[in-house]
């Protein structure tokens, strides 16, 4: 089994790729599969996130790219901003991770959630997409609401 022990921040060609969902691409240390086939260990610092793009290289001199793999995820699309910080807020207010781009939002789906921000007046559809959470104002996700989110989340 490949040992991935460290990222890499000097440009370097992967070797192989490695696919995860948001909620493994926060556990610092487990079994995963390369987009290869091959089987591979993260033994990485512990309260490491990984983030789409991130080079990890193993003990072996292997290098691998992170993606972040498309999972089901609600986007709200809106042109009025007054809307989507009210959304923002609310979403907030529950501790869910949110992605913020212009004109657009996304969290993991929940069908409740989901109606909610339809009672706000926004649209809201399910997609298949990658997720990258905004980190958080304490630091990331090393703060202790995300990482109970994400334990009771698993």
């Amino acid at each position: 089994m490949i040992r991935l022990t460290r990222k890499i921040t000097a440009p370097a060609t992967p070797d192989t790729g490695v696919t995860l969902p948001l909620q493994q691409r926060l556990k610092s240390r487990q079994r995963v599969t390369l987009d290869d086939g091959r089987d591979a260990g993260l033994f990485l610092e512990r309260g490491t996130t990984l983030k789409d793009g991130e080079l990890l290289s193993g003990e072996d001199g292997v290098t691998v790219r992170v993606r972040a793999a498309a999972e089901p995820l609600s986007m709200v699309r809106s042109d009025d901003p007054v809307r989507l910080a009210r959304a923002c807020y609310h979403l907030g207010n529950r501790h869910m991770p949110i992605q913020i781009a212009p004109g657009e939002l996304r969290y993991p789906h929940d069908h409740v959630l989901d109606d909610m921000l339809r009672g706000l007046g926004l649209e809201v559809t399910v997609e298949q997409a990658p997720f990258e959470p905004e980190p958080g104002a304490y630091g990331g996700r090393d703060h202790p609401h995300y990482k109970e989110r994400a334990r009771t989340d698993a």
